[in-house]
């Protein structure tokens, strides 16, 4: 069966995105939606002008919403990252908030009825408004949410054990931004939780916290956008879905017990969260989790 994916917006992280999906072969229908039409276009033919020397053949539409019907999945990736001077993603919840209602009416209207992926900052602020301005079902409606803060956390572990970040299991909870936290007490690595291994090394684990809590802030002084990893993470996440894998990941889905969408493992399969998780963390970890609910819900209503 064919994959038909839809992208909204073709930006930085957009073209990255849709560059992913026709490489690795995930899509076989792709639509490109953007207001800049000069850019979207210049996209597409570069994409076509690339397919003689790929394995695999991808079809591109430009800017038809109604190509959105059968799609399986549709990705948000819009935003204005130019707004994000001081490393707060909420400050580009106004423009973007501003943004969604003709969007929103424009998915509805084609009767799109897969599953929704947000990207666009602040995402667990923008997925929940997605979700209600589509009427799409809460689970069919999911942010990639830690699962690029949770790679950061992987990367930074495994440097210092000197192993591959795929050998470094846990996670990071919460707001994608500046109120997310690693719950400590869920990683392990070298088969053992970090937490006696720092003990027995004589370190502190809050020692690696600023690195992994500010690393995208690192790339965007350098390049002022990041791309490549809130990418993987995005092309990690529609890969669940299409293959309906039922993989465990961090994304920012809705938490019923916190009344707000944030980040919390769960299963993600064709039906988008399929099964919830419950993690035992420690007291300090409930309590920073709820603390990064509040901070999400009195920064939406700001």
């Amino acid at each position: 069966m064919a994959n038909k994916i839809g992208i909204i917006g073709d930006g930085h992280v957009g073209c990255t995105v849709a560059h992913q999906l026709i490489i690795s072969g995930l899509v076989d229908d792709l639509v490109l939606i953007d207001m800049n039409k000069g850019k979207v276009n210049a996209d597409a033919i570069d994409f076509e002008d690339s397919m003689a020397n790929l394995p695999y053949h991808v079809n591109i539409t430009v800017n038809d919403y109604s190509a959105l019907k059968d799609a399986d999945i549709v990705v948000s990736t819009l935003g204005k990252i130019s707004l994000e001077t001081k490393g707060d993603r909420f400050a580009e919840l106004k423009y973007n908030k501003e943004q969604l209602k003709p969007i929103t009416d424009s998915i509805k209207k084609s009767g799109f009825n897969g599953i929704l992926i947000v990207i666009s900052n602040p995402v667990d602020a923008i997925t929940s408004l997605y979700q209600q301005l589509t009427g799409l079902p809460k689970q069919h409606v999911i942010g990639t949410g830690t699962l690029l803060d949770t790679a950061r956390m992987q990367k930074v572990v495994a440097k210092k054990f000197d192993v591959d970040p795929r050998s470094v299991s846990g996670f990071n909870l919460g707001e994608h931004g500046n109120s997310q936290f690693t719950a400590w007490s869920t990683v392990k690595v070298l088969e053992q939780p970090i937490t006696k291994l720092a003990k027995d090394k004589s370190w502190k684990l809050e020692d690696l916290n600023d690195e992994i809590k500010f690393g995208g802030q690192q790339v965007f002084k350098g390049k002022h956008y990041t791309n490549y990893g809130v990418a993987a993470a995005a092309v990690r996440l529609i890969q669940s879905i299409l293959n309906d894998s039922r993989t465990e990941l961090p994304v920012s889905s809705y938490q019923a017990k916190y009344g707000t969408y944030m980040s919390y493992p769960s299963i993600v399969g064709r039906d988008g969260i399929v099964q919830s998780i419950d993690l035992q963390l420690t007291d300090e970890e409930e309590k920073q989790l709820k603390a990064s609910a509040e901070t999400i819900k009195a920064k939406s209503e700001a």
